[in-house]
């Protein structure tokens, strides 16, 4: 497989990740490259799925809910995990969801404000019939935030 980026797409990649209000003008002008290039390279990106969004990443605890807990689902099997996956997406303080393989079906990332509020989460995630057995484990700490920074070359 060939690198889906060259070299000034990954400076492009890389200045964007440091720092994300710099603007195509201002992209153009620390690249050195011209305004339309940056704009070309950018478009392609999007296209191409690389970049997702260019919307801010907010900090749930910043915004009041400090406790994050990942919970593994096992999903009434024949059923598939549609009802499911429709079911905890409805819930808001539920942020992520992926199928994955082992004694669970689905794992989720939740946040709450405190940890009574994280019962009343699990409470919500469990009230579908479909959900046979969850468990949950807190996060004490990150220690390695979310990233992609390092996969670009």
């Amino acid at each position: 497989m060939t690198n889906p980026v060259d070299e000034l797409d990954a400076r492009l990649l890389t200045l964007l990740e440091e720092d994300p209000h710099v603007g195509v003008l201002g992209a153009s002008r620390r690249l050195g490259v011209a305004r339309g290039t940056v704009q070309s390279r950018l478009d392609k990106l999007v296209a191409r799925g690389v970049i997702r969004s260019f919307a801010p990443q907010l900090d749930p605890a910043a915004l009041g809910y400090p406790v994050m807990a990942f919970c593994t689902l096992e999903i009434r099997q024949g059923t598939g995990g549609g009802p499911v996956v429709e079911h905890v997406a409805a819930i808001p303080e539920v942020l992520e969801a992926h199928t994955i393989t082992g004694s669970g079906d689905l794992m989720i990332r939740v946040v709450a404000r405190d940890n009574a509020d994280l019962q009343r989460v699990i409470d919500l995630v469990v009230a579908h019939e479909m959900v046979e057995r969850s468990s949950t484990v807190i996060c004490l700490s990150t220690r390695v935030p979310y990233r992609t920074s390092p996969l670009v070359p």
